[in-house]
């Protein structure tokens, strides 16, 4: 391989414990012989693989090397380069982004300017080349695997009808790929990630098996298979997962990392033993959109603020509520992502890890023996944290924990399933803490929903009807937008979500109503005359900004109080 390395290949593997100096003098000495190029020699020697030699030379080139074997191909990809081009020239196209007209090119060189000006010639003037450093077997190995073979979910499914196929060899090594069900499930998912499901739903009925994906908060079925092809499709989802595939009457917990897309997506899997066979529920973690900068998040500018100076105070607990899926732990990395750096010591307790970050220290609760949440505070605390990630508060013990941590100094980031920001007072009463202790150690509570934004594409205009302007809060009829249908999202009118969001911030007369116990109804007394924005209240800005509509709005948000207003 070529281009200029500031540390030559041998030194930079001895440096990093992987070679000998003896071995690296025997490949110099080999290498002149046969006149190859070092790496290529220390490989047929046995001395490193061929996936070290991608790494080391990618890292020493700055530039980012991609390991095949964890790939799942792109068909559009595929369709740009022929298998001939591709074998003659050993590059593979991996991913293809229709935005911005990007092709990732697997290649031994990505600094070989005559077989990259080639390949351009063969494509349309628009597309872009993003050259990937790839090992060479590897590479060989993918062409073998991905051309040749069907790879849209409709046509391998008319291949398994007209052909045979292979139960006993899922499981097995080697030419796997060539299984149409193993194909099969690497479309699915490749499929899953494209349309920007949250969730894989495997459903195993008496005579057939259900596919859905939740999309935007809401199961859509996808596809019907027949009930044959489920136990190959569960053994083979076992085996990436690393699940136990003989055991079929206990729920099981996995994980699959791959690269889809041309991004790193890892999939959590969990089984449940059901009447008809084993129900298969896979999430999936896409790192990219896990992780947004708190300003891209679209929350107001007024709670955002308010936000930004509750995560200012040194000391205390911030607590996230919502249901599943509300986007509560998007939120909390997003406030982690914006309170990292040098200065300060971020550790994490969670169950499990879903989204690593550099800088922070995460521990997953699963994977250590004898530790749950409560007994984890008390773990972290020896580790000197400024800010201490608890996933969920849970039980009275977590919740104690979590507040001697903020009593002691430290700031809390938590989450807790109640259904608005004030609900989670006598939430917390109700899980055993006493409000006199609640008082002066919380300092700020989130509520959060997620509600799908209507598609640019087709959404239109419409005259507000009267019980909208009472909802709205609006003496005479506006504008607003409603959903209709097209190809774009999928003729449901939506596309995306966005959050909608309450900030509840403690001072001094709060806590003091807390303290004394007072009812929800004191306690919303004084939230809205210290100008407290409800979930409600972020829902109509958003309706009436048309990013939404109110039957979006009312299924996740109560607002039945703003009609009898």
């Amino acid at each position: 391989m070529t281009g200029k390395v500031k540390k030559r290949l041998g030194d930079q593997l001895i440096d990093k414990g992987l070679v000998t100096k003896d071995q690296v003098e025997i490949a110099i000495t080999e290498q002149k012989k046969q006149n190859k190029q070092l790496g290529n020699v220390l490989v047929e020697l046995g001395f490193v693989t061929e996936a070290v030699i991608r790494d080391c030379l990618g890292e020493a080139l700055g530039k980012e090397s991609i390991d095949l074997s964890q790939v799942v191909p792109d068909e559009t990809a595929l369709k740009l380069i022929t298998k001939q081009i591709a074998t003659r020239y050993t590059v593979l196209p991996v991913h293809f982004s229709e935005e911005t007209k990007q092709l990732q090119l697997a290649t031994t060189d990505i600094y070989d300017v005559i077989v990259l000006d080639r390949i351009r010639a063969n494509l349309p003037r628009e597309i872009q080349l993003v050259p990937l450093l790839a090992a060479e077997t590897e590479i060989r190995h993918a062409l073998d695997q991905f051309y040749g073979y069907e790879l849209s979910v409709d046509g391998i499914l008319r291949e398994i009808e007209t052909g045979v196929v292979d139960y006993q060899s899922l499981d097995a090594g080697g030419e796997e790929y060539s299984q149409p069900l193993v194909r099969l499930v690497n479309s699915i998912l490749s499929d899953a990630v494209k349309r920007g499901a949250s969730d894989i739903h495997f459903e195993p009925e008496a005579a057939f098996l259900r596919l859905r994906y939740r999309i935007d908060g809401v199961l859509r079925q996808v596809r019907s298979l027949h009930k044959d092809y489920w136990s190959a499709i569960v053994v083979r989802i076992k085996v990436l997962a690393g699940l136990n595939i003989a055991e079929t009457r206990s729920p099981q917990d996995g994980r699959i990392s791959l690269k889809v897309g041309g991004r790193a997506i890892d999939f959590r899997v969990s089984s449940q033993p059901t009447t008809h066979g084993e129900n298969l529920v896979l999430r999936v973690l896409d790192r990219d959109k896990g992780i947004v900068p708190l300003e891209k998040l679209q929350i107001h500018e007024q709670n955002l603020d308010l936000l930004k100076l509750l995560m200012g105070r040194p000391e205390g607990i911030i607590l996230v509520t919502g249901p599943t899926g509300s986007g509560k732990t998007t939120t909390l990395y997003s406030m982690l992502n914006y309170r990292k750096s040098v200065e300060v010591n971020i550790m994490t307790l969670e169950d499990p890890v879903e989204y690593p970050m550099d800088m922070i220290r995460q521990t997953s609760i699963n994977e250590v023996s004898k530790m749950d949440f409560a007994s984890g505070i008390r773990s972290l605390m020896r580790q000197d944290p400024d800010i201490i990630l608890v996933g969920e508060v849970r039980d009275e013990s977590t919740a104690e924990m979590a507040l001697r941590a903020a009593m002691t100094g430290h700031q809390v980031f938590t989450t807790l399933h109640t259904n608005s920001a004030l609900g989670a007072i006598p939430r917390l009463v109700d899980i055993g803490v006493k409000p006199e202790i609640m008082a002066g150690n919380i300092i700020g509570i989130l509520g959060q929903r997620l509600i799908r934004t209507l598609c640019k594409h087709c959404k239109q205009e419409k005259v507000s009807e009267d019980y909208e302007n009472i909802i709205l809060g609006q003496s005479q009829s506006v504008t607003l937008h409603e959903a209709v249908g097209c190809d774009h999202c999928n003729n449901t009118g939506y596309k995306g979500r966005v959050s909608v969001l309450e900030v509840l911030k403690f001072d001094e007369d709060l806590d003091e109503l807390v303290a004394q116990h007072a009812s929800m109804r004191d306690l919303k007394r004084h939230a809205a005359e210290n100008g407290f924005r409800t979930m409600a209240d972020d829902g109509v800005e958003k309706v009436l900004a048309g990013i939404t509509t109110i039957e979006e709005l009312s299924r996740v948000v109560d607002l039945t109080a703003r009609l009898a207003l």
